[in-house]
């Protein structure tokens, strides 16, 4: 991941938030991950490849499925153990919502529906791959045992 110091600064406020309250954690925290790898992808190297599309498969997962946590969890962990990804090409612009946004939340509430809305923006921003992504969940999915 590549993001400028002001950006990672922004983020490490909203990571300080949620590591420090169990709710937020439950409630959002995948998402902050994920919109924050997939706003930030870097350049075209294996480890970033991989994270790119681990961080997409996780939102389309979360945002699409709306499939609970832990279950995005073992997806992506699949995913991550038995798949190879290629690059996909950022868009120009990878949502209007940042963690800035998110850092600026008030009660917890207002920080998870600001979390959320990110992870839908960073989601709706990688449109001209989104069916490359619901193929790699669904083959994540339907090749985990048992």
């Amino acid at each position: 991941m590549e993001s400028s110091p002001a950006c990672w600064a922004e983020y490490g406020k909203v990571l300080a938030r949620e590591y420090s309250d169990p709710a937020l954690m439950q409630a959002c925290h995948r998402v902050s991950t994920d919109a924050f790898a997939a706003q930030h992808p870097g350049k075209p190297t294996p480890q970033s490849i991989q994270s790119v599309a681990i961080h997409l498969i996780g939102l389309h997962a979360v945002i699409e499925r709306d499939m609970a946590h832990p279950q995005v969890r073992t997806l992506i962990v699949h995913a991550a153990d038995h798949m190879r990804f290629e690059w996909l090409d950022p868009p120009p612009s990878r949502g209007r919502v940042t963690a800035a946004d998110v850092a600026r939340a008030g009660s917890n509430q207002e920080h998870v529906d600001t979390v959320m809305s990110w992870g839908r923006a960073v989601w709706d921003a990688w449109h001209p791959h989104h069916d490359r992504i619901r193929k790699w969940a669904d083959d994540a999915w339907n090749s985990r045992p048992g």
